[in-house]
């Protein structure tokens, strides 16, 4: 295609939903004209959201998503383009997440937003809002986020997901004793899924726990590795698989050490009683 522009996803979340929204439409053989007449706007307006140019409206990514069959993935970046309050590197994950084979994820203290009931997540929020570290639209645009990144996880082949949570998501409350009894159905539900493994890491494993922060790891289908750590300000997306394997390796040594996933599951329906 003559004069065709190279796209970078990695430079923005813009131009991560803009390369996206190329492949689909490629991917289904359609014009930017032809996809502008079945979202209700110009081929010229197709082309602004491609180079990102434009930043793409809920409604625009919606109908997008809908007309090109992407299952949520083109609603849950444009969350992405749109979401001040994320923090560093995490919007560009979100896309490498969605097309996992694999994802191995280590939380401390909250229960990971893949995992989150709505109420669980809403409560989350309305903390960050109260400490005023994130605005109530900020709140609500991270509440639909966690529903997206879960949508878009329930696929065909579904990916295998390993969760090795510290003991402290678990011992900590959020919100009230029904939301907590909510939230401990839905990780006692998770665990009974074909494609997943759930494991605590006691507050006993003291110096053998390998990590000490997040991090999710995650085997795309080529098998290249890609990780993703938090601190409390900054977030650090590695695309090096060699870089990742020694992250690999410490999370290996982390399942290791945690409690089975039987183990986990008694602790997690003894702490449900006491919400009863």
């Amino acid at each position: 295609m003559v004069n065709r522009r190279e796209l970078d996803p990695e430079r923005s979340p813009s131009a991560a939903f803009g390369a996206l929204l190329r492949r689909l439409r490629d991917e289904r053989g359609w014009t930017q004209d032809q996809l502008g007449e079945h979202v209700g706007c110009s081929g010229a307006h197709i082309s602004a959201l491609e180079i990102g140019r434009r930043p793409p409206t809920q409604r625009l990514a919606t109908r997008c998503d809908q007309a090109l069959g992407a299952r949520g993935r083109l609603v849950s970046q444009s969350q992405a383009v749109r979401h001040t309050a994320l923090i560093e590197g995490f919007p560009q994950y979100i896309g490498y997440e969605e097309r996992a084979m694999e994802v191995r994820l280590y939380e401390v203290g909250v229960i990971p937003g893949l995992l989150q009931t709505q109420e669980y997540a809403s409560a989350l929020e309305a903390d960050a809002v109260r400490r005023e570290a994130i605005t109530p639209d900020q709140a609500e645009e991270r509440v639909r986020l966690v529903e997206m990144r879960q949508a878009a996880l329930d696929r065909s082949p579904a990916p295998l997901l390993f969760v090795v949570l510290d003991e402290g998501c678990v011992l900590r409350p959020m919100g009230t004793p029904e939301i907590m009894d909510a939230q401990f159905a839905k990780l006692l539900e998770f665990a009974e899924r074909p494609h997943t493994v759930l494991q605590i890491a006691p507050f006993s494993m003291g110096a053998r726990r390998p990590l000490s922060l997040p991090l999710t790891v995650l085997t795309m289908r080529d098998r290249s590795l890609i990780s993703y750590a938090e601190s409390s300000q900054h977030g650090r997306l590695e695309r090096n698989s060699e870089a990742v394997l020694p992250l690999l390796a410490a999370y290996h040594q982390l399942q290791a050490e945690a409690m089975s996933q039987a183990a986990s599951v008694a602790m997690i329906e003894q702490l449900r009683k006491g919400t009863s």
